[in-house]
């Protein structure tokens, strides 16, 4: 059986959870044809009254991918709520630094200034995750009283 590494702060299931939960609230909406419809409007409404751009016309294509998007997502989410398993947490950040970086391409090529919204909570959830894996551990020995 194959042990699972674990970063070092007990807090971190509980980073695990909070992002799970974000990504739930923040892509439900993309999950179904019905959903993305509503939410395609209301975030098009949004970026018209505050001058932020609006998302170009929808077509079954854009409708097709933001539902299956929204649909793995989603079932991620709930995996990740069930059981915030820090390797779960380490994965879920390795997809952050992923959708960080398409959405600062997406970005680049003239999206809705609206979009840096979700890559700051993006980048904040990644580093959230991230970091606890890049840091230094220092582990003791029975016994011992220096770290290794």
């Amino acid at each position: 059986m194959t042990r699972r590494p674990t970063p070092p702060h007990p807090a971190y299931p509980r980073v695990v959870r909070a992002s799970a939960w974000y990504d739930l609230a923040v892509t439900a909406g993309f999950a179904t044809p019905w959903t993305y419809s509503l939410l395609h409007a209301a975030l098009s409404k949004l970026g018209d009254t505050f001058d932020l751009g609006t998302l170009p016309a929808l077509d079954p294509v854009q409708v097709l991918f933001a539902n299956l998007m929204g649909s793995v997502v989603v079932v991620w989410a709930l995996l990740r709520i069930v059981d915030p398993a820090p390797l779960f947490g380490l994965f879920d950040a390795l997809a952050r630094t992923l959708f960080a970086t398409w959405q600062a391409y997406a970005l680049a090529d003239g999206a809705p200034p609206w979009l840096w919204l979700f890559l700051v909570v993006e980048v904040a959830f990644g580093i959230a995750q991230l970091a606890p894996w890049l840091l230094p551990r220092t582990t003791r020995v029975p016994g011992d009283q220096k770290a290794l």
